[in-house]
């Protein structure tokens, strides 16, 4: 069994067709935290699909994807997710841009 990491997957694109695309790959790897931050539990072949998808719908001088590990997915390691301001509610899976 291939051991997954959990990944903050957040990005900043520059073009709505590119954005709405990048969301919408996101949503097939993981959880919408905010519109543009996603939370995805992924083994090594998983992240490098996803990296692999959005590498090649991204500009690389406009557009940046931000992939940080949060650490292997348990229940030793469960995610805590603390907010400020409104608080944190599961995004729908629509993407609105």
């Amino acid at each position: 069994m291939a051991i997954r990491h959990r990944y903050l997957v957040s990005y900043d694109i520059a073009d709505p067709k590119r954005l709405r695309k990048v969301a919408k790959t996101c949503e097939s790897f993981g959880s919408r935290l905010q519109y543009s931050v996603f939370e995805c539990p992924l083994d090594d072949l998983r992240f490098q699909k996803l990296r692999s998808e959005l590498d090649t719908i991204i500009h690389h001088d406009d557009d940046q994807v931000l992939f940080v590990s949060l650490g292997a997915e348990s229940s030793s390691n469960p995610v805590r997710i603390e907010t400020l301001g409104q608080p944190y509610t599961v995004r729908s899976r629509v993407t609105i841009i």
